[in-house]
């Protein structure tokens, strides 16, 4: 590190210039991210997708559905409302370019009472959407006899993606204010509290701008425009806070280019370990092949990398010209003295008890985590969008109005060697129809079998080589039959979201037939992410935690110090979970029931592993320092705590403020990451950090050091032999 630190120091004005035009570059790239993002990153390459295409390819099925939720005003006849509702739908027909309508009667129980719905079809989802839907919605404002609200995939990805950018303006102004103030609390001073929040946005600014060229290549989810802040600043402001405490205290005692190369040396090492800690972290989801992980995986390490390339050059760059003016501007009076005095107390008092200190702060974290066996996991849909929203209340009421919430469509699509109204592959077809009803989940099946009223495929091909008949029932074949295709729809008796509704796709997917068999609906879609992330998620988490283990095995030269970081690590997220199920599926805290984001246990671990890893690089980092200079385990542990204790606490209050302020938005799986982030980071610095780290230290003694002493020793025997 001292060459870096050489050369760092030696480039200090060209690389200030150098990032004033990377901000200036990235900035404007950074304000059009919000324009490429879209849909909640659920997708991914498998048999649903395949089968939704087939759906549109081969059976007229659309791509993209608007619903127009109608309901009926005060003094409106039932005749006038369907005259009005099939004005409305044909003028919406004509106006959006839509490929076809669905107009309500009271025959297509598209009506009940004064509510009625209808649906606007479009083939193409071409990008001129959010236009379409515009026009749709200049007709709803023109009508008088009925209230008429739009909702449907389009419209609510497009609300999901303006209540994202609310939500980041409403966690900024709350997260941003509040850090400056545990800023100002840290360092006393105007300047050196600025400095953080400013490499923070930097970062976030930057990470923004270059994640925008990310779009061509894959699909990015509008939960990124939340991640990467929620990332950027919490992790750059750690850094920063680290990197000029340090800076502070070498330049009291020597020159400025003295200070900020020791800084590089010390807290410079410790941001690479930390960095590359959440590096890892992050780079674990990637292994599950759904976009959202994809995108958080990539976006977070983005940030990650862009927040250490920051740290170790713009930060230094900074602080060098400023030199000893980066105390200019105190308002406060902070006393390094006082404060290492208090933890140096408090870190003996823990270490003359290490037993029962243990105990306690493992009865703690276990009872916490009970309540994970409670925990439920479901895709995010739409009731993740705030209920002022149009689209969520149309949405619902279409639902609560039209929708069997106890019933779940599968689609099965056969495909045959050859066509499928030949007498082999119908027969076969017909085989396959008597088998699903034979299914004990099944409660009805839509085919050509129940469309035509036959009962073998005899009956069914007499019907077609008869003129008459055959030109009668051509319509429905069409819709059933395509070439070398047929579908199949089955009603299931569950819950399109319950594992008998995932168990029957799989079992299906899974049964030998002549056909190929292609299956959708919202049930295969539901097993595929599920299986996934249950079949990926162990490989991921097998590379962070081997990972994790080598590079602090590496960075302390210690065998148990890493073990004991992941076990406490591992123990104290789960505890996190817990306490999220208690809060959010439990209701408690005045906090609207919810199950649990699927995405949420894979993105808290990925984030806050290595994030918490952070603290424990910083503490371990000066530990190591003194015990390095004492030999002395017990000596070095008190010291390194009182030394760092007040950045580390600093640091996690500014993660908590800024991750924890998302609590305060609207969409709930932001909302529950912002929390599940902010309790992670407090049971960390509090238990963990306070209570188990110092009592683990002290009954561990030197073996802490194993790998670090062996070497040292055998260093020493050689040195001695030499002489």
């Amino acid at each position: 590190m001292n060459k870096v630190a050489n050369a760092l120091y030696a480039g200090r004005r060209i690389l200030l210039v150098l990032w004033i035009i990377l901000i200036i570059g990235f900035g404007f790239y950074a304000a059009k991210l919000p324009s490429v993002l879209g849909g909640n990153g659920f997708e991914m390459k498998g048999m649903y997708k395949d089968t939704e295409q087939l759906l549109v390819d081969k059976f007229d099925v659309s791509e993209a559905q608007i619903i127009v939720l109608f309901e009926k005003k005060d003094g409106v006849s039932d005749s006038k409302f369907q005259q009005t509702i099939a004005q409305y739908m044909q003028k919406a027909k004509e106006k959006s370019d839509a490929s076809k309508v669905d107009i309500p009667t009271a025959s297509n129980k598209m009506i009940k009472g004064s509510t009625a719905y209808g649906i606007i079809h479009f083939n193409h989802d071409d990008g001129t959407m959010d236009k379409r839907v515009e026009k749709v919605r200049t007709l709803s404002a023109e009508e008088k006899e009925m209230s008429v609200k739009l909702t449907g995939g389009p419209i609510i990805e497009k609300d999901m993606n303006t209540a994202s950018q609310a939500d980041l303006a409403k966690a900024e102004a709350i997260g941003i204010p509040v850090a400056l103030v545990v800023l100002l609390l840290a360092f006393g001073g105007v300047v050196a509290a600025a400095i953080p929040l400013m490499i923070g946005i930097v970062t976030v600014v930057t990470t923004m701008g270059v994640v925008y060229f990310f779009h061509p290549y894959t699909e990015l989810s509008i939960f990124i425009l939340n991640v990467i802040p929620m990332i950027g600043l919490a992790l750059s402001i750690d850094f920063a806070l680290l990197f000029i405490n340090r800076f502070k205290e070498e330049i009291q005692t020597k020159s400025v280019e003295q200070a900020i190369k020791i800084t590089i040396q010390t807290a410079g090492r410790s941001v690479i370990f930390s960095g590359l800690c959440v590096f890892i972290g992050l780079a674990g989801m990637l292994f599950i092949q759904v976009d959202i992980f994809q995108n958080v995986a990539l976006g977070g390490m983005a940030v990650v990398f862009i927040a250490v390339f920051s740290a170790l050059t713009l930060l230094p760059s900074i602080l060098a010209i400023l030199g000893t003016r980066i105390n200019r501007l105190r308002i406060l009076k902070v006393s390094e003295q006082g404060g290492q005095s208090r933890w140096r107390s408090f870190a003996t008092f823990v270490m003359k008890k290490p037993v029962t200190m243990t105990i306690v702060s493992l009865i703690i974290l276990l009872v916490a985590l009970i309540p994970v066996r409670d925990m439920h996991l479901e895709i995010p849909s739409s009731e993740a969008l705030p209920t002022k929203y149009e689209s969520r209340q149309a949405f619902d009421t279409y639902n609560d109005t039209f929708i069997n919430k106890n019933t779940a469509d599968v689609y099965f699509v056969l495909e045959a060697k050859q066509d499928m109204l030949n007498e082999k592959p119908l027969t076969n077809a017909f085989t396959f129809i008597k088998q699903l009803k034979k299914d004990s989940l099944v409660k009805q099946i839509d085919s050509i079998s129940t469309a035509l009223n036959v009962k073998s495929s005899d009956q069914l091909q007499a019907m077609l080589e008869n003129p008459q008949i055959s030109a009668q029932t051509k319509p429905a074949v069409d819709s059933f039959i395509n070439g070398h295709y047929m579908l199949i729809k089955a009603t299931l008796d569950t819950d399109q979201n319950s594992d008998q509704a995932k168990d029957f796709v799989q079992k299906w997917k899974d049964k030998r037939s002549p056909f190929t068999v292609h299956i959708g609906g919202y049930p295969k879609f539901e097993q595929e992410i599920f299986d996934e992330i249950y079949e990926k998620a162990p490989y991921g988490l097998a590379l962070v935690l081997f990972s994790t283990y080598v590079i602090l095995m590496i960075a302390f030269r210690s065998v148990l110090i890493p073990l004991k970081a992941i076990i406490m690590n591992i123990l104290s997220l789960t505890a996190t979970f817990g306490l999220l199920v208690w809060l959010f599926q439990n209701g408690h805290l005045g906090l609207t029931e919810s199950n649990i984001a699927l995405v949420l246990p894979v993105f808290v671990f990925g984030l806050v592993f290595g994030l918490s890893m952070d603290y424990e690089v910083f503490l371990i980092s000066r530990i190591h320092e003194v015990y390095h200079q004492t030999r002395d385990n017990n000596v070095a542990t008190v010291e390194g705590l009182a030394s760092t204790s007040k950045i580390i606490t600093s640091a996690a209050l500014i993660m908590i403020v800024i991750t924890g302020a998302f609590a305060f938005t609207d969409v709930t799986p932001v909302k529950q990451m912002g929390v599940g982030i902010a309790l992670a980071i407090f049971i960390d610095a509090t238990i963990v950090r306070m209570l188990l780290v110092p009592s683990l230290m002290k009954l561990l003694g030197d073996a802490n050091w194993w790998f670090f002493t062996k070497k040292r020793d055998k260093s020493s025997s050689n040195e001695q032999l030499k002489s």
